[in-house]
């Protein structure tokens, strides 16, 4: 299927690995103009290279921290306008409510709101103005189905379904979409090392302990296994794409069936 985004400018951020990877590389091979960021130079030139070994013909890499005013500058100068943002920078823990500091939950809405807002504040208006624009925001599972070790996270997430909901309703009339997506727990970077810290031994085989995460912490999920990065980027580039434009101001479900409900 042509998606249709021959010279679209995608930027992603949080795109070195996991999701952000592949949604950037889903992108580039779809045509579009690819942008991804990253924090160390050598991993966003192994992002840039491996996606282009893919078949992505043009995207390019920006060392920066989006959550720094001067990376946040950077980047605003760097790139002047985007047709497509995907607001997908974000971090995770799990950690007892009762632990959780006020220096903890001004990281994680930094990280995973502001950053998303800050960008958003920039690049929306343009959208409006040239009538196209797609904004998608990578929330979580956890936004609706709120872990009990992870509240701070999942209140982030929650904040982004508002904030896309939101934009999306200053959108009317106009050929500019903002949806969010929950992914469910992801085959990424560093996902085991969160699975080992709640896991009952956490010297077991890979296999077991991903066995045990879905038997018990995600019971719920249909799909009783980690998702592919790859499965939620085909979700997040039809979204990016032209052909979406009924699609506006949605929260789409990509997390395996964890969510028992039919809204």
């Amino acid at each position: 299927m042509d998606l249709q985004l021959n010279k679209k400018t995608a930027l992603i951020t949080g795109s070195t690995a996991g999701i952000g990877l592949e949604i950037a590389r889903s992108l580039a091979i779809e045509g579009a103009d690819v942008i991804v960021t990253g924090r160390n130079q050598t991993k966003l030139d192994e992002s840039v290279q491996s996606i282009q070994s893919s078949g992505g013909k043009s995207v390019r890499g920006i060392l920066a921290d989006i959550t720094s005013e001067n990376g946040m500058q950077l980047i605003l100068k760097e790139v002047s306008h985007v047709d497509i943002l995907i607001n997908n920078l974000g971090i995770y823990e799990s950690k007892p409510f009762a632990d959780i500091t006020d220096a903890d939950w001004l990281k994680f809405f930094d990280v995973n709101v502001m950053s998303g807002v800050r960008l958003s504040r920039a690049y929306f208006p343009g959208m409006l103005e040239r009538n196209w624009g797609r904004i998608i925001f990578i929330s979580s599972e956890s936004a609706l189905m709120i872990p009990a070790d992870m509240i701070h996270y999942a209140t982030t997430k929650t904040a982004q379904l508002s904030i896309a909901r939101g934009l999306a309703n200053l959108t009317k009339g106009t050929g500019v979409t903002v949806n969010s997506v929950l992914p469910g727990p992801t085959r990424s970077e560093g996902i085991f090392d969160f699975l080992r810290s709640v896991a009952s031994d956490p010297n077991a085989s890979e296999q077991e302990i991903e066995a045990e995460f879905f038997a018990k912490h995600r019971s719920a999920s249909l799909l009783q296994r980690l998702i592919e990065p790859e499965e939620i980027a085909s979700t997040v580039a039809y979204l990016a794409s032209p052909l979406s434009a009924a699609t506006n101001g949605s929260a789409i479900h990509v997390e395996g069936g964890l969510i028992n409900t039919i809204i």
